[in-house]
């Protein structure tokens, strides 16, 4: 169980490194450059994932609590919501992101064009609403997830270390996960159904290029590099969503909480925000030239 939990830690300590370098990037690239709206959605993708990391595996933000004196029914209950909010605006930005990028190469005869002049506008307030949505859908977690009391005739079921989950009505957890899964199937449908259209045109796109024999034309655009990277995190995205899915919906109905189950439930879990950074890093030709740049000066 100890070499699991090390790589927990080292998965972790590497997202935390990854999104916290693009996020500082994201700070510098809207205080001092021209910056792009997509820029503010990697900004707030970022900080979602590296509050995911402080929270999701009990890492770092319980010791801080402990640290602080802080009860540990406060701590529980801290640590469960903000992960689970993370959690569900992680699937909530990831598709806003898929979606504005299908407005963006959208061509001007298609009908997704006259949205392009109102974007920003309609981005700000999703920004609003799913923060919003989030906080409200998560707030069940705050009455059934507290301290472990050690105490049998409670039938609480121990998640961690101190924390636990209580037993709540039938009726009550079914609406919350039929709400929880109604909002994840739709944003999931949203991301595979803007990736067809991405591909779509990607593919019309390359059919043309093929008729051209002008070089400038062959090479890859910046809005074709951009859409082929969304597109890899959508897809990664959704293949860890099922298996999560999958985890998760097997603890429900079995209400048991298995050490290691738990531990590769959160290593998949962690996985989409790990490797999210290091591909936006390495597709991003402003860091690459940024960090290339920083190397000239050091040597």
């Amino acid at each position: 169980m100890s070499s699991l939990e090390n790589v927990l830690y080292f998965q972790a300590g590497l997202g935390v490194l990854a999104n916290m370098f693009l996020l500082l990037f994201c700070i510098f690239i809207i205080l001092h450059q021209r910056h792009k709206l997509i820029d503010l959605i990697s900004f707030q993708l970022t900080f979602v994932h590296i509050m995911f990391f402080l929270t999701g595996g009990n890492i770092w933000l319980a010791d801080i609590f402990e640290s602080l004196n802080i009860k540990n029914e406060i701590k529980c209950k801290a640590t469960f919501y903000i992960s689970r909010v993370m959690r569900g605006l992680s699937i909530c930005v990831t598709c806003l992101l898929s979606v504005l990028q299908t407005v963006t190469i959208s061509p001007s005869t298609s009908l997704l064009a006259k949205f392009k002049q109102k974007v920003k506008k309609y981005m700000i307030n999703a920004f609003f609403y799913i923060w919003l949505f989030n906080l409200s859908v998560s707030s069940d977690i705050l009455f059934y997830v507290g301290g472990f009391t050690n105490v049998s005739e409670t039938k609480q079921v121990k998640v961690t270390k101190s924390c636990s989950l209580f037993p709540m009505n039938y009726i009550i957890r079914g609406l919350i996960f039929t709400l929880s899964i109604s909002r994840d199937v739709f944003l999931v449908a949203v991301m595979l159904t803007t990736s067809v259209y991405m591909v779509n045109i990607l593919h019309r796109h390359q059919k043309q290029c093929k008729h051209l024999h002008s070089i400038r034309n062959l090479r890859a655009s910046p809005e074709k590099k951009a859409t082929q990277t969304i597109l890899l995190l959508v897809v990664f995205f959704v293949v860890m969503y099922w298996v999560d899915f999958i985890i998760s919906f097997t603890s429900i109905l079995l209400w048991t909480y298995d050490p290691v189950f738990l531990t590769a439930q959160k290593f998949v879990m962690n996985v989409y925000p790990t490797i999210t950074p290091l591909v936006q890093i390495i597709s991003d030709k402003r860091i690459i030239s940024f960090l290339k740049n920083l190397q000239s000066k050091c040597y």
